[in-house]
């Protein structure tokens, strides 16, 4: 690591909702940044108007808050370098596109559709790469082939013009990446981009530089969709002179479809049943799309899970606190192939997470979902319940439905355990066996466990054959959180009542 100090920046469009590949990627720079005591910003990069999508913007810093990244400067933040929103700094582009024609390194371009559509189909007719290069140049309308005069004079009249960048014909362009290793394009695989719109507005590639060198961005970590746009980058920085003070590359591998073909998408969360999305997000059409929060993820289960696509650490951990992922993170480590997105260890993940939260947590959790029923009994008895049952479930919200019996008798049981286990002399033995416990007064877990292995004994029978339906008696299911756990929860006067059920029904 060099002494420059560590600046890095999220640039996303707000186009959309921010999918959980950009979410990851701002995760990596974030903790990139945080273990180097840098700077995370956030720039919002909406020069394109039309593709503008109203609340996506809200929607970026809502997600990144959720998450637990704080943002050090932003749009909202403030700081030294802003404005963070590129639409503000529309006055900033010109000069250096000028500054890149005055020094030859790219010119004007007054070429209509029909002219360029006309290039392109010439050139594949002859079987040749159909882009605007330092062959196809030299035939077109631009300052490169017109006399000075009548570039003057068009400029002089308003005529519509585009600045492209002039790349050279046949040049090695070599940059080294912190995930991939040393790269190397010919300037012939390139095309003379776009610099500039005839709505004299900046495109993607020369504002995100000059942003980037403004904002004394030291490393740019980004999707390996732009390892492409990655020559012209550096082109760029040599051409405005900026050479010296060029970020640092490392473009990170794809996240992939479930079976690894291709890159996940939106429609592989609709077609399989997950979110691609960390927040639920309501497009301007009122078409609805599922967010990892609204789903019942917890921030700290879906930032392990992204952590861990692309990214291993030395001694195969899986499970990380922030605090953990910050010491540990390394761009080294980030592998160069694309990482297979896995539902089950989402799941899994977030299991964990659930397992180790707080009853105050999982109170908050399932906050919506709670009636009057739940509280019946008071909150303490509440909190057990969520307690004794989070083993059980993957996300908060599947607790209170999994165990309504904790709060009423069960509204059904189960007809497989009832034609297999509650038969022959079962009944009556779970008669003797709650009674024993009611009027012996055994309310402790320990007692219940105790008194099951004294009466089996007693009767000469094996106490498994008793388990599964004693918890059907109460449950009217065949599993569950741990059997006298759950039994000294409901307490004796309800197991009492719920035999006198079953017997009646059955």
């Amino acid at each position: 690591m060099s002494d420059r100090p560590v600046r890095v920046r999220f640039a996303p469009s707000p186009t959309g909702p921010l999918h959980i590949g950009g979410v990851r990627t701002a995760l990596y720079n974030y903790l990139f940044a945080k273990q180097n005591k840098g700077k995370f910003l956030l720039r919002i990069e909406d020069t394109d108007q039309k593709r503008f999508v109203e609340g996506a913007e809200d929607y970026i810093n809502k997600s990144l808050a959720w998450l637990g990244m704080p943002i050090d400067e932003g749009v909202h933040e403030g700081g030294n370098f802003g404005p963070y929103k590129q639409s503000e700094r529309m006055g900033t582009y010109a000069a250096y596109a000028d500054q890149l024609i005055q020094a030859g390194h790219a010119y004007y371009a007054f070429d209509t559709p029909d002219e360029l559509n006309e290039m392109r189909a010439k050139l594949e007719a002859n079987k040749m790469s159909a882009k605007y290069d330092a062959t196809s140049r030299m035939s077109m309308r631009n300052s490169l082939t017109l006399s000075e005069d009548e570039v003057k004079d068009r400029l002089d009249n308003g005529d519509k013009y585009i600045v492209r960048i002039k790349l050279p014909r046949n040049e090695e362009i070599r940059f080294h990446d912190e995930i991939r290793g040393w790269i190397v394009f010919n300037s012939s695989q390139l095309d003379d981009k776009v610099l500039l719109k005839e709505d004299g507005l900046p495109t993607y590639h020369l504002a995100n530089i000059v942003d980037d060198h403004l904002m004394e961005i030291s490393h740019v970590i980004r999707g390996e969709e732009w390892l492409p746009s990655a020559p012209l980058h550096v082109m760029l920085y040599k051409y405005l002179g900026w050479k010296d003070t060029m970020p640092k590359f490392a473009h990170l591998p794809l996240i992939l479809k479930p079976d690894g073909k291709g890159k996940l998408s939106k429609r592989d969360g609709d077609r399989l049943g997950f979110p691609v999305f960390p927040l639920e997000w309501k497009s301007p059409e009122g078409e609805i799309s599922s967010g990892y929060r609204e789903s019942g993820y917890m921030p700290e289960a879906v930032v392990n899970m992204l952590a861990m696509l692309g990214w291993h650490p030395s001694d195969n951990q899986e499970l990380f606190t922030m605090e953990e992922l910050i010491k540990t993170f390394s761009l080294e480590k980030v592998s160069k192939s694309g990482a297979k997105f896995d539902m089950d260890k989402a799941k899994w993940y977030n299991h964990h997470y659930l397992m180790n939260a707080s009853g105050a947590a999982l109170r908050a959790m399932v906050d919506g979902q709670v009636t009057d029923v739940h509280t019946s009994q008071g909150e303490d008895y509440l909190l057990e319940v969520l307690e004794i049952l989070k083993e059980k479930v993957s996300f908060a919200g599947e607790i209170l439905p999994l165990g309504q019996y904790f709060f009423a008798p069960p509204a059904e049981y189960d007809e497989k355990v009832q034609r297999k286990k509650w038969k022959d002399e079962v009944p009556g033995h779970i008669n003797d066996y709650i009674n024993g416990l009611v009027e012996g007064n055994k309310t402790t877990a320990s007692d219940m466990e105790d008194h099951l292995e004294v009466y089996a004994n007693e009767k000469g029978i094996g106490k498994g054959m008793l388990m599964q339906p004693l918890r059907w008696v109460v449950s009217g299911q065949a599993g569950g959180p741990p059997i006298f756990e759950m039994l000294a929860l409901i307490g004796l006067a309800e197991i009492a009542k719920r035999l006198e059920i079953v017997n009646e029904k059955f």
